[in-house]
């Protein structure tokens, strides 16, 4: 079976830069992050194969960069080397692949918000964190046994 790219989506910060990569169910996933270009690969439950590359705009701090996997995507989160520098593309190159497209409901303007930055990456650590550390049931044995 050929494999294809992954629906990714993209968004700027102050210190990193963001992409996800839209895979449900993903696994055999491998994520390599260099100074200057990001391979992606995984499969999904029905086996199909995805492959991405992307050479990047600037450089990333690639050790203290890291990657989340969840049930619907795999989100890589890159440290920029020039930090509040703005990146005004993804790519290296000029040129926007069609499995690429900007991330709108995370995109803004963030020059001067370095704290809201911070704990709005905080927070969406912890929501990963919950959702893909699944704790103990819940003990049900308070619920009446009469209907």
């Amino acid at each position: 079976m050929a494999r294809q790219p992954a629906k990714t989506l993209w968004y700027d910060r102050p210190r990193y830069v963001y992409l996800e990569f839209c895979v449900e169910d993903s696994r055999d996933v491998e994520v390599v992050i260099e100074e200057q270009r990001l391979v992606f690969s995984c499969k999904n439950a029905d086996g199909v194969e995805f492959y991405n590359e992307i050479d990047l705009y600037a450089r990333v701090n690639s050790k203290d960069s890291r990657e989340k996997r969840s049930d619907r995507s795999i989100t890589c989160f890159m440290r920029k080397w020039k930090e509040k520098v703005a990146w005004p593309r993804i790519t290296k190159e000029n040129i926007k692949p069609a499995w690429l497209s900007v991330d709108f409901d995370n995109w803004r303007d963030w020059e001067g918000d370095e704290e809201l930055e911070r704990a709005m990456m905080e927070e969406y650590a912890e929501l990963l964190e919950k959702v893909t550390d699944k704790g103990p049931p819940p003990a049900m044995d308070d619920l009446d046994d009469e209907l």
